[in-house]
């Protein structure tokens, strides 16, 4: 059984939560909370394994809360949040101190994608590892010679006509932080599938940009794909790599969710792998589910040199390990060696 704690300030909210959740056969709901100090006794007395978390709260908000836990009792975390465009840069902060996932706060209209939305995210939750060192700033990783290289002005790398194409969920927002900080300027053009929600994704595009040297944005429907740039695909929107001519270029489709993902990153690797070929890189990080395995199989199978982050680095390892089952990976790496393994690689074919 999965136990689970839900804080939060309005009586309507605990009371959805706790009902929808207790339907599900493995989930037992062992209490409620109106704010997180009455939350940090019953942590203690119930020792749930998922809390739900509230942004805002009386006495203390969400985020302080959540920032204390992780230092001291770092536990999985769901954030219960209104999703709207104010409220993103609060979400993707409270993904950054270590929540797993946010989820839409339910009103008397819940509806059930809102409740399967919030299984899936408790499941997600309670099998992550949430003891995972993560860097804290840009030094932090680098630590690799063509990292270091990648700054001089000696520094050599193969751009033309290359695509590299990232995919990544649960912990994925941290971990293409820590990748794209370490890349030169001087990159191919780079594609990223990240699971979040619709709302989230120009905020997060916006902040990577802000600390990266590379220029990273949202993706338009036919931007151009092209050296120093990053395309987020953005939520709720699929994302195809096309190709005309010489030049590579995005599109953005509706279509079904698959795997449960509008974007999905196996939509993006199976484009990517038609009309990039032996000319991509193919790079999966930490998330659950299967997401991007069958693409970036098909990436590899069409001359892609493939990545996949290690298990120890991995907040959740469900993806890469899919991949790497199924014989979809060339090289196997920690996340702090991420950003140099694909220097490296473009290195030796200059």
């Amino acid at each position: 059984m999965i136990k689970i704690l839900v804080v939060d300030d309005s009586a309507l909210v605990r009371k959805i939560l706790s009902e929808e959740l207790s339907k599900i056969d493995d989930f037992d709901v062992v209490g409620s909370a109106t704010d997180p100090y009455m939350a940090r006794e019953k942590i203690v007395k119930l020792q749930p394994d998922v809390l739900t978390l509230d942004i805002e709260m009386p006495r203390m908000d969400g985020l302080s809360f959540l920032e204390k836990l992780m230092k001291h009792y770092p536990m999985p975390v769901v954030i219960v949040s209104s999703l709207t465009p104010e409220n993103s840069e609060t979400a993707l902060r409270a993904l950054e101190l270590g929540a797993i996932d946010v989820v839409s706060k339910p009103g008397s209209g819940f509806s059930t994608p809102d409740i399967n939305r919030m299984v899936r995210a408790v499941r997600t939750a309670a099998a992550a590892n949430t003891k995972v060192s993560l860097p804290k700033d840009k030094t932090a990783t680098v630590q690799s010679p063509a990292v270091a290289a990648s700054k001089s002005k000696s520094f050599e790398l193969k751009t033309t006509h290359k695509v590299i194409a990232i995919g990544a969920s649960t912990g994925g927002t941290k971990a293409v932080e820590v990748v794209l900080q370490n890349l030169p300027s001087v990159m191919p053009g780079i594609v990223i599938v990240q699971h979040m929600p619709e709302v989230f994704t120009a905020s997060f595009a916006a902040r990577l940009n802000s600390i990266c040297e590379l220029e990273v944005r949202e993706a338009r429907d036919n931007d151009y794909v092209v050296p120093g740039m990053v395309l987020v695909a953005p939520g709720n929107s699929h994302m195809l790599l096309q190709r005309s001519g010489a030049k590579y270029y995005v599109s953005l489709k509706d279509g079904p969710p698959v795997h449960h993902q509008r974007p999905s990153v196996d939509v993006l690797f199976h484009s990517v792998a038609r009309n990039a070929g032996s000319n991509a890189l193919g790079m999966i990080l930490t998330g659950m589910g299967a997401d991007g395995a069958k693409g970036l199989q098909a990436m590899h199978d069409n001359g892609a040199y493939t990545f996949a982050q290690d298990e120890k680095s991995c907040v959740v390892f469900g993806m890469p390990k899919e991949a790497i089952k199924m014989g979809a990976v060339d090289k196997i790496i920690p996340l702090d060696q991420c950003a140099s393994a694909l220097i490296e690689h473009l290195q030796k074919e200059v």
